[in-house]
């Protein structure tokens, strides 16, 4: 990389005020109207460039934070490991970043810090520096790309634009080394990769399978926030094989990966049809929540340790099965930090599963009306399609019992009574009357 760009000028790129956010416009003109340099950096430059709508728009600038703040009293700053500027406009956030500089130790009482742990991941990283400074820092060459208000060109820093012609994810400078610096590129290397239908170049690539295990250092709460950008975005297949093929994957979910040994097994089969499912809903426009997915990657770990209880503690299945629930997601939350309002309806849509088959006398109308039915409904058919068997039967029922009238539900509950036998009553046990007054 060379700290020369190419200057491309608004005659020679196809990117557009119109396809930029009228927020983001603000915050460019605004800073720029103050003295100071602003660009679109990154990801919407690239998304741009390739003819696409990107979802965020980032700003970077030589502005400090705290000049940033002083101009937009709609700004809140935050961050740690790197201070941050969010201008927030209604439901809209655009981020503004200082130039990042080079990581050098500061002097005492500098503003400008920087610390790594021993394995060179970076811990604390405030510290500014120039726009060349800045390309150097990016992470791939096709984020290195900054669009300019004050003449609507663009500065080309590591050859961006000619890695989206060869369709092409590199990363800037020796590629061990940024791993380390932040572990999270390597599952940024994938969801590029799998949302942009890009190849990995060979050098970016090769450590990543032996540096895998760096995860492991990331903070579970951020890596919630990765999952779903890896697994929600409309590219979750091709995601997830990447993230098989680099050995990704059981850093993230260690229970689920032994279950995953066999792709032709009903655990590899079933999230496969989970991401199929996802994929297409996400690009059909179609809401999508993070609890099933998770629910979904965690299934089959919870039925084996279902298992595990019955037969190593002799418990019964719904012991077994309430335990075998609270031991996978405390595991699972040791390295991704699952907020309570997702564990929730994780637990519904498990629960939902033993009370599915359940179906005499007032249970199904009870189960009809629970606020998870639909989520647990999809999620049993998917079963089913797997499965096969009683799944595949009691799924079926439930299709027909949500499209049959009043009448013929009623007589879908009969002939379960009938063909099942009408289930018995537990005897009721009369006390001595004064035993209890």
């Amino acid at each position: 990389m060379t700290s020369e760009a190419v200057l491309v000028p608004r005659a020679e790129h196809n990117v557009s005020r119109e396809d930029i956010s009228p927020n983001a416009l603000k915050v460019l003109y605004r800073l720029h109207g103050a003295g100071h340099q602003a660009y679109l950096v990154g990801g919407c430059v690239r998304d741009l460039l390739l003819g696409q709508h990107p979802k965020d728009f980032d700003v970077v600038t030589d502005a400090t934070p705290e000049q940033i703040k002083a101009l937009f009293r709609n700004c809140r700053l935050i961050g740690r490991r790197f201070r941050l500027a969010h201008i927030v406009f209604g439901r809209e956030i655009i981020e503004v970043a200082t130039f990042r500089g080079h990581h050098q130790i500061a002097e005492s009482g500098s503003a400008q810090t920087s610390k790594q742990s021993e394995a060179g991941q970076l811990l604390r990283d405030n510290v500014f520096g120039t726009i060349e400074e800045d390309a150097e820092r990016r992470d791939f060459t096709v984020n290195a790309m900054y669009y300019n208000i004050a003449d609507y060109s663009i500065r080309d820093f590591a050859k961006g634009r000619e890695a989206i012609a060869k369709r092409e994810l590199e990363l800037i400078g020796d590629p061990e080394t940024r791993y380390r610096e932040d572990p999270v590129r390597m599952l940024r290397a994938v969801r590029f990769a799998a949302k942009l239908d890009f190849n990995i170049t060979q050098r970016a690539a090769q450590p990543i399978p032996e540096l895998a295990e760096l995860l492991s250092n990331v903070a579970p709460a951020r890596l919630f926030e990765e999952v779903i950008k890896l697994f929600i975005n409309g590219a979750g297949v091709k995601t997830f094989e990447l993230m098989q093929k680099y050995h990704l994957f059981g850093q993230l979910f260690p229970q689920v990966q032994p279950l995953l040994e066999n792709p032709q097994g009903k655990e590899y089969q079933f999230l496969q049809k989970v991401l199929i499912n996802t994929d297409n809903r996400i690009n059909s426009g179609l809401r999508v929540t993070p609890a099933f997915f998770y629910a979904a990657v965690m299934w089959y770990a919870v039925e084996e340790r279902q298992q595990q209880h019955i037969n190593e503690g002799g418990f019964n299945r719904h012991d077994a099965f309430i335990m075998a629930m609270n031991d996978v997601l405390h595991r699972q939350m040791q390295r991704i930090m699952i907020p309570k309002r997702f564990t929730t309806v994780i637990r519904d849509i498990w629960l939902l599963q033993h009370r599915l088959p359940k179906r005499f006398g007032k249970r199904a109308w009870v189960t009809l009306e629970h606020a998870r039915f639909r989520a647990a409904y999809d999620f049993l058919v998917l079963r089913g399609e797997v499965e096969g068997g009683e799944i595949a039967e009691v799924g079926q029922w439930w299709t027909d019992f949500q499209e049959a009238g009043p009448a013929q539900r009623k007589k879908m509950l009969a002939n379960l009574r009938g063909k099942d036998g009408k289930p018995t009553r537990r005897k009721r046990h009369y006390h001595n009357k004064n035993r209890d007054n």
